[in-house]
C-alpha cells in the first residue's frame, strides 16, 4: 500500500494537469481570431467575416537606422479618449486612460471620422479584452504588454478600415487606482 499510493498521487496528478490544460487552451476560433506574433511573422492576418485572412503589411525600418519622415501616411486622433475599467474581485479596481491615434494613408482622414463609431467599439473591445486578460495589472507599460495590445488595435482598426490602416499609436496612457 506504500508503494502504491505515491504512483496514484501522482497519476491523478498529471490527470489534473492534463484536463487543466486542455479546459485553458485556446480553442481553433480563438486561435484564428489573434494575429500571430514573433519576429518570425512579417504581417498579421485578420479573419474578415470569413472571408478569409487579410495580411497587414509591416513596413520594415530602413537598414541605415534614419527616420525617414513620410508624406504618403497621415495621423488622425481620435475625438475623445477611452476608458478601460479594470474589475477585480467583482469591483472597479482601477481606471485606465488612454488617448489613440491612427495612421492611415493619405487622403483617409474623412473615412477614419466617418466610421470613428464602428471603430471606437471595436477599439473598446479590444481594451476590455485586454483588461479581463490581466494586461492593465502590475507592469501594464511593458514591451510584452504594449506589443499585444497595440496588435489587437491594428488588427480591429484594419477589420473597420480595410488596408488603408498602417498602425495605431497610443498617444497617452494612465492608470488610476480607485
Amino acid at each position: 500500500m506504500k508503494k502504491i499510493l505515491p504512483v496514484l498521487v501522482a497519476l491523478i496528478g498529471l490527470g489534473s494537469g492534463i484536463a487543466a490544460g486542455a479546459m485553458l487552451a485556446p480553442t481553433a476560433a480563438k486561435e484564428a481570431a489573434l494575429p500571430p506574433c514573433g519576429p518570425e511573422h512579417n504581417s498579421v492576418s485578420v479573419d474578415n467575416n470569413d472571408a478569409g485572412p487579410a495580411p497587414i503589411p509591416v513596413e520594415a525600418a530602413e537598414k541605415s537606422g534614419e527616420e525617414q519622415l513620410s508624406t504618403e501616411n497621415e495621423y488622425v486622433k481620435l475625438n475623445n479618449q477611452f476608458i478601460v475599467p479594470v474589475v477585480k474581485d467583482g469591483r472597479v479596481a482601477s481606471l485606465v486612460v488612454m488617448s489613440l491615434s491612427v495612421e492611415v494613408e493619405l487622403g483617409g482622414r474623412e473615412r477614419v471620422f466617418s466610421r470613428e463609431p464602428k471603430l471606437r467599439d471595436g477599439f473598446l473591445q479590444v481594451l476590455f479584452d485586454h483588461a479581463n486578460s490581466g494586461g492593465f495589472d502590475d507592469n501594464f507599460t511593458s514591451s510584452l504588454n504594449m506589443a499585444a495590445l497595440r496588435s489587437g488595435l491594428l488588427a480591429s482598426s484594419y477589420q473597420v478600415l480595410g488596408p488603408i490602416v498602417k498602425d495605431v499609436l497610443i498617444q497617452d496612457i494612465a492608470r488610476q487606482d480607485v
